[in-house]
């Protein structure tokens, strides 16, 4: 029984094993695709992509009556036209002297440093030059960089304003925040999971949203026949239908316009008056397909990020964006990993040599430990760096000694304890070391976290259990 639990044991460390240096594979459209998350690298190991934010000097041309209404579809009209029906042309920079001053070069990096926390991105370094309002952004290069990218010099400009008169009506001070829904749908005709972006509004907001939900609420349409009856003979006379045919006006259906960045999103009227505080716009169409969704997900993700942490005030241009390349060659990355695995193999032989067929089992349960703790690193979104990786290192130097301890058969429970009172100023440093936010410190920190929880759990479970059993069957043997 007890030859069994080994065996059983030991497939497991060797399944664990082959996935996390093989990975799995599963069919994806006629090709076989590895399921198992990749490692996520550090700027000095993977590169960088270097994006520059310039401050925009552009402008924008607005046509007004005389009454100071914007008017639309002039483009093919000539300025003397223009004169002629008494319109004027406004040439508005979208950056005002009065907008580029250092203050609001500031709280737009503060903008964009916050819509990177939203989006996942940690490891990152943002530059401001406070004399031109220039923002130099390094991202890690992966496969979500360029979709990163294209929050960064969005201005998050949300308005509602009035199709017609073009009055703002509701804009980003109201905003309270933006999420990203997702619901069944249920239509039959068009059935599948359906992507909302979820707008919350503030109190005011809300007061505001319900005021113009009630004004610009769908007419309903009256199709009765519109007839004057004369109650004596029963008989519906012309003269007075056509009197009040005449005399009826049909008001004309108000609507509302939502913009992002004066890019028109949607023009609509609205069922009844919204009392809840929120809007919930959808975002492509009800599918069942993964694409697709995933597609419509990231777009209102995009938005969600840009509206939730308020729109910049400074609209920003994308002057530079290119990838820099490491100072690490990648096959010099592999010859360290074959060098470390080279020495930790030696390290195993070692145990063998000295603890014989109990060495191999603790063998195979360290090879099970480095297994785990790969795919901990992965799964855990550990952030790589060089440092990170000496931690990887200093890890596997800490389950080594403690291994060895483990195989002199001293009493498990002390080796236990004084090992790990001994670890308690690492411990305090690591987690100290996990806080931080420059990529080097917290990578080493959160890897020598990761590491020495597993350190205790990984080997209080499996090594411990696999010794125990070994050591059972040799006093029985040595019994019978």
């Amino acid at each position: 029984m007890k030859k069994v639990k080994i065996v059983t044991i030991i497939l497991a460390i060797i399944a664990i094993t082959m996935v996390a240096l093989l990975g799995v594979y599963i069919p994806v459209q006629n090709r076989m695709e590895n399921k198992v998350k990749k490692y996520s690298y550090a700027m000095d190991i993977e590169g960088s992509r270097t994006i520059r934010l310039r401050v925009n000097t552009g402008t924008t041309t607005t046509i007004k009556d005389a009454e100071g209404k914007v008017v639309e579809d002039t483009e093919e009209l000539t300025d003397e036209q223009l004169a002629e029906k008494g319109y004027v042309k406004e040439v508005i920079p979208y950056n005002s002297d009065d907008v580029k001053n250092v203050e609001n070069y500031r709280a737009s990096q503060k903008i964009i440093e916050k819509r990177l926390e939203k989006l996942g991105v940690d490891n990152y370094i943002i530059k401001l030059d406070e004399e031109n309002g220039d923002i130099l952004i390094e991202l890690t290069e992966n496969d979500a960089t360029d979709k990163i990218i294209s929050n960064l010099n969005t201005t998050g400009k949300y308005e509602i304003v009035d199709s017609e008169t073009k009055e703002v009506l509701l804009d980003n001070s109201y905003i309270k925040s933006a999420a990203v829904m997702y619901g069944s749908s249920n239509s039959t005709s068009n059935a599948g999971t359906q992507v909302y972006l979820d707008i919350e509004f503030n109190e005011e907001g809300a007061k505001k949203l319900e005021e113009i939900t009630n004004t610009y609420v769908k007419k309903e349409e009256d199709n009765s026949a519109d007839e004057t009856t004369d109650e004596t003979t029963n008989e519906t006379t012309d003269e007075t239908t056509a009197e009040a045919d005449s005399t009826e006006e049909k008001e004309e259906e108000k609507t509302i316009t939502m913009n992002i960045d004066d890019e028109e999103i949607m023009t609509t009227s609205f069922d009844e008056p919204i009392k809840t505080g929120g809007l919930q716009l959808s975002v492509g169409t009800a599918s069942t397909d993964a694409k697709t969704l995933q597609d419509y997900i990231t777009r209102a993700s995009s938005m969600a990020t840009v509206l939730d942490v308020g729109k910049m005030p400074v609209k920003y241009d994308l002057d530079e964006n290119e990838f820099v390349f490491s100072d690490i060659e990648h096959n010099e990355i592999q010859i360290a990993k074959y060098v470390a695995l080279g020495i930790v193999a030696v390290a195993l032989i070692v145990l063998i040599i000295k603890y014989k067929s109990t060495g191999i089992l603790a063998a195979f349960s360290y090879v099970g430990f480095l297994s785990i703790l790969i795919l901990i690193l992965r799964y855990a979104n550990v952030v790589l760096s060089l440092e990170g990786l000496f931690g990887i290192g200093v890890v596997l130097v800490l389950n080594y000694i403690l291994v060895n301890q483990l195989l002199k058969k001293e009493k498990i429970g002390t080796t236990y304890k004084e090992f790990f009172i001994k670890m308690i100023p690492i411990i305090i440093l690591v987690i100290t070391f996990c806080f931080i936010k420059w990529t080097p410190i917290s990578s080493f920190g959160m890897v020598m976290f990761w590491g020495i929880a597993l350190i205790a759990a990984y080997n209080s479970i499996v090594t411990n259990s696999l010794l125990k059993i070994k050591e059972g069957r040799e006093n029985r043997n040595e019994r019978n």
